[in-house]
């Protein structure tokens, strides 16, 4: 099923908010090759769907929920807060009501965002460079990619680039995950779990978001960091049709905020306060 205008998104609404009922659960070792089609996806704000789904790993990851919100670029504006740039920090509550969608972007180091940062044309911060450091880049038109770390210099020399940020480890690209999350020895340590924010895209440039919970002990203790390997999470991802994709800081970072058709904001919120958050402005 696609996502680009007027294909999946069209019929999620046009079907009043729910696209498929989703299963009781998943084991993410045997995840069904399009995973967004089992879940019961829910309106938002235009140009916006989200739903929940609950998946088991293994360890402490045995019990797993995932929330989940596809955007539509074509139908909005994302835009970066880089409340850093003016010696602050930043949540998903900062979000005013013309916010559609919010979630804290990149990852970083003390009071700084990790690496490169473009917000509204201007380079705020110089790319870095690491092995699996891919980006996150909303060019001139709107249009949404991640590009892989080898790529991160030759597209910021291009230029054309509205909004940009850094982010590690990559998690997909081309529908692929790096050796290094799957094979020990090679810089990651694979066996690692925590809570998961990560950033995904589709073939015809839809963007998927997807921020784990631990939903054995309920909503109010979600926010723990249990959850999946990097490898867990790649899976994920591609099971719900991305073909790049990229973990955003998660633990205790890991916040989103998705604006209902109606409205109201529901969220999701993180301990700790970031400073770059992401934004979704509707264009209607």
């Amino acid at each position: 099923m696609g996502f680009g205008p007027g294909t999946a998104l069209a019929a999620v609404l046009a079907a009043g908010g729910v696209f498929a009922a989703s299963p009781r659960a998943w084991s993410v070792g045997d995840l069904p090759p399009r995973l967004d089609r089992a879940v019961a996806w829910h309106p938002g704000t235009n140009g916006i769907v989200w739903g929940e789904i609950q998946l088991s790993g293994d360890g402490e990851a045995w019990r797993t929920r995932v929330i989940l919100a596809r955007i539509d670029p074509s139908r909005v504006t994302l835009a970066l807060e880089p409340a850093f740039a003016h010696d602050g920090l930043w949540t998903v509550a900062d979000a005013d009501t013309s916010v559609a969608l919010a979630v804290n972007a990149g990852q970083f180091r003390n009071s700084l965002p990790w690496g490169w940062v473009v917000s509204g044309g201007r380079e705020v911060l110089a790319p870095q460079r690491a092995p699996l450091a891919g980006a996150v880049v909303v060019d001139s038109s709107g249009a949404v990619r991640i590009v892989p770390p080898g790529e991160v210099a030759a597209a910021r020399q291009r230029g054309g680039i509205r909004e940009a940020f850094q982010s590690y480890p990559m998690l997909l690209e081309n529908g692929t995950p790096p050796e290094p999350l799957v094979r020990t020895g090679l810089g990651v340590a694979v066996g690692h779990r925590d809570a998961r924010l990560a950033l995904g895209t589709t073939a015809d440039g839809g963007v998927v978001l997807a921020l784990t919970r631990f939903d054995a002990l309920g909503p109010s203790l979600g926010r723990i960091p249990f959850g999946f390997t990097s490898a867990e999470m790649a899976t994920v991802m591609r099971a719900l049709g991305c073909r790049d994709a990229i973990l955003l800081d998660g633990g205790i970072s890991g916040q989103l905020m998705v604006r209902e058709a109606d409205g109201a904001p529901r969220s999701w919120a993180g301990i700790r306060s970031v400073p770059l958050g992401l934004v979704a402005l509707s264009k209607e």
